[in-house]
This record gives structure tokens, sequence and C-alpha cells, in this order.
């Protein structure tokens, strides 16, 4: 499976882990791992270390974890992307949306 998901302190964490590619394949994976978690003020972690792939669906389905945290006062934090997906953020902006940590 290339997307897996658990949580942290009591589901007020999610940690998101994707490995190999991140694309429109694995949006119905990746939106059951937040769509039940309603806890005010969860942090995302979105582990990108073992992703070699990125396409701009997948900047999409960022965007809509991003109005999932937005309704419930949460926070998305993008753990270590490599060098080509770090590219594909920063071209889209996307340090400004969300925290990215190299």
């Amino acid at each position: 499976m290339a997307i897996i998901s658990s949580c942290v302190n009591d589901s007020k964490d999610i940690l998101i882990t994707v490995s190999d590619r991140f694309d429109f394949s694995q949006y119905k994976v990746f939106r059951e791992t937040y769509c039940d978690c309603n806890v005010a003020g969860t942090e995302f972690r979105l582990d990108l270390s073992d992703a070699n792939y990125m396409d701009s669906s997948a900047l999409g389905m960022l965007l809509l974890l991003k109005e999932h945290a937005d309704k419930i006062q949460g926070k998305i934090v993008i753990q270590r992307p490599n060098e080509s997906i770090n590219k594909v953020l920063e071209i889209a902006q996307f340090h400004h949306l969300m925290e990215i940590v190299r």
C-alpha cells in the first residue's frame, strides 16, 4: 500500500505516510486517511520521505486536505519531500499554504 495512516496523541495528530507514487490513483485511500477526523486542532503530518513522484492531482488532494484541516482549525505539515517533490511544491507555492519541513 502506498499510503498508511496512524494516529498519535489521542487522535490529535495524524501521520500520513506516502510511498512510491502520489497521484490520482491514491485519491480514495488518501481521502480515507483524514475524512473521519473532526477533532479540533488536529495536526496532519504528511511524510513524503518514501515518495518518489507527485503530480498535479496530488497537489489537488493536498488542497482538499487543507480545506478539511481549516474547517477543524487544524494544521498540515509536509515532512521530508525529496528534491523533485520539493520542487513541485515550491513551483506551486505550497509553502505559503502549509509548513514544509525538509
